[in-house]
């Protein structure tokens, strides 16, 4: 086998544990947003440190261990940019509380029989890849201009030279903090499928660094350390699809395959699969604008909600947390404008 097929049985493995945890423990970025604002019901929101708190422990051992060549990720080897991760944040967060899903959780619910979803997926990916590489790429580049690191950096790094904690501990007390915070919730304590899936999908992330690591290795640089994420790679797989050259073979495309099988087993398993379509043209509208809007400001921020919010902080770079704050931020105005508006006086 190639390794591009390689690299992308290894995205599909971890894009199928997402899709399988989007259906079993009901993991959803919007949905936790909106259920702790409007809902009462803060488990899928503490679930959030489960997932967070997995994927740190696991991939900065990875890391320590030399199993994962961190550094090398997007998130660590290109300089951070707190504008950008502020403005994409709030940007794909807007977009995503009007199309009603990410890109991530538009795969798992298409997997499920959404078509709704599928417009969301191919619009995000055509407005990302517009401003990854196309007609909006000059202003993007001028008005969020990308720098290569310098040196070491990190959430870690930065608390070690602070307090002269070493930084593998610093690394373990984050994750530990961020599980503690998740499991402090009764409620979601109890829901013992939600923990354990958050666990599942915490492990994916770690996952993907460990074999993407490992293939970069194999083939001297052919291969990238990646993480998962779901703006850019919807455009990378959407190419592949039409040319089967365009990039060919990749991580990025395997895992989005991946989260789309694993929406669809665990769909079918629990006797979820129902075909669904928009029957009104304002939410048509609607979800194509929020979508482009998740596209373009998925890019300028380097990530989405799982690609900075869990890959990002999972390397513990600054533009993990921020970037999920201004997501989280843009989405909550966003439902508020929805689900506030229309009430009525």
């Amino acid at each position: 086998m190639t390794d591009g097929m390689l690299a992308a049985l290894a995205g599909l493995a971890a894009g199928g544990v997402l899709g399988l945890a989007a259906r079993f423990g009901n993991f959803c970025t919007l949905g936790a947003i909106e259920h702790a604002l409007y809902g009462s019901d803060r488990r899928r929101l503490r679930q959030w440190g489960i997932v967070l708190g997995t994927a740190v422990l696991a991939t900065q051992a990875a890391g320590f261990a030399g199993w994962a060549d961190l550094g090398a990720s997007l998130y660590r080897s290109v300089a951070w940019s707190p504008a950008g991760s502020i403005a994409g944040g709030l940007l794909f967060g807007y977009g995503m509380a009007m199309a009603g899903n990410c890109g991530f959780g538009a795969l798992a619910r298409f997997g499920s029989g959404d078509m709704r979803s599928l417009v969301i997926v191919v619009v995000t990916a055509i407005s990302g890849f517009a401003a990854l590489s196309g007609p909006l790429a000059p202003l993007r580049t001028a008005l969020f201009p990308q720098a290569a690191a310098e040196g070491p950096s990190g959430i870690a790094f930065g608390l070690s030279s602070v307090t002269g904690i070493p930084e593998p501990l610093a690394a373990a007390a984050i994750g530990l903090a961020l599980l503690g915070w998740g499991l402090a919730h009764r409620p979601l304590r109890e829901a013992r499928g939600q923990v354990a899936w958050g666990i599942a999908a915490g492990l994916a992330v770690a996952w993907a660094f460990v074999s993407t690591s490992w293939l970069a290795a194999r083939s001297f640089g052919g291969i990238p350390v990646e993480g998962l994420s779901y703006v850019a790679p919807l455009g990378r797989s959407l190419l592949w699809l039409m040319t089967s050259t365009a990039g060919g073979l990749s991580f990025a495309v395997g895992s989005v395959a991946g989260v789309m099988a694993g929406g669809f087993a665990g769909s079918l398993i629990r006797g979820m699969f129902r075909w669904e379509a928009c029957e009104d043209p304002r939410e048509l509208g609607r979800q194509v604008g929020g979508a482009a809007a998740m596209g373009i400001g998925g890019v300028v921020a380097m990530g989405c909600s799982v690609g900075q919010g869990v890959s990002g902080t999972a390397v513990l770079a600054w533009s993990g947390p921020v970037t999920l704050a201004a997501i989280a931020a843009g989405a909550a105005f966003g439902l508020h404008r929805l689900i506030g508006g229309a009430q009525p006086e």
